[in-house]
């Protein structure tokens, strides 16, 4: 890899394929190489990196887990892909794990570089970078969800997500439909309403008149 410049090695990366010549060396000129042992941790799920890392060769796995430490495995990246781009984007903190596989060797591109390459932060490009980001760790999160999350689990999390703090109260404004959060969570209607029916008498939950919902206790999805 040594012999190798930068430039040439930018130039076999898909993700800079359309650079002029100018851009894709001053890509070249900001990144660095870096190797990760088999195991290594390259991103993690929680934190920050504040940098895009390309794969050169080799092999790394995109995976999440719960607090029991089970594992669901959300990508194998390869040759060419990169990761921790979401972050940079919406400089929220990585939503998932990336581990290397066996020895990988990566290019790493910083914060800073990074963004002279995206649009200008006002433009409706970039406005849909964001929501394209935002979509993405919805997903990761639903795919989390099925893998390691019973039934009650799926349903209090749903519920969570949808509440909104308003003066310390978390509430759902309108109606829940339990077929719609059968289909959010992957279960049956009958299955949710249980659920529901469940928190409710456990004085978790309470369901006012206009059939608005109110967390009334702390809820978890562990």
């Amino acid at each position: 890899m040594a012999m190798i410049s930068n430039l040439d090695l930018i130039r076999r990366v898909p993700l800079f394929s359309m650079l002029t010549t100018d851009q894709a060396q001053s890509i070249a000129d900001s990144v660095v190489k870096r190797r990760f042992k088999r195991g290594e941790l390259i991103v993690e799920q929680g934190t920050k990196s504040n940098a895009l890392f390309i794969l050169l060769n080799g092999r790394a796995r995109v995976l999440t887990a719960d607090h029991r430490g089970r594992e669901v495995i959300l990508a194998v990246l390869q040759s060419g892909d990169y990761v921790g781009e979401m972050s940079l984007i919406d400089n929220e903190p990585h939503s998932a794990t990336v581990r290397a596989e066996v020895q990988t060797d990566m290019l790493v591109l910083g914060r800073l570089e990074f963004a002279r390459c995206l649009p200008e932060s006002s433009s409706l490009s970039y406005g849909i970078l964001r929501g394209l980001v935002a979509r993405l760790r919805n997903a990761d999160r639903q795919i989390e969800s099925l893998a390691l999350l019973d039934v009650y689990g799926r349903v209090a999390r749903t519920l969570l997500d949808m509440a909104e703090d308003e003066k310390g109260i978390k509430l759902i404004r309108g109606k829940v439909s339990r077929q719609d959060m059968a289909k959010v969570v992957g279960a049956s209607r009958e299955m949710v309403s249980r659920v529901m029916k469940d928190l409710e008498e456990r004085g978790v939950i309470e369901t006012l008149e206009n059939g608005s919902v109110v967390i009334k206790e702390r809820l978890t999805h562990d």
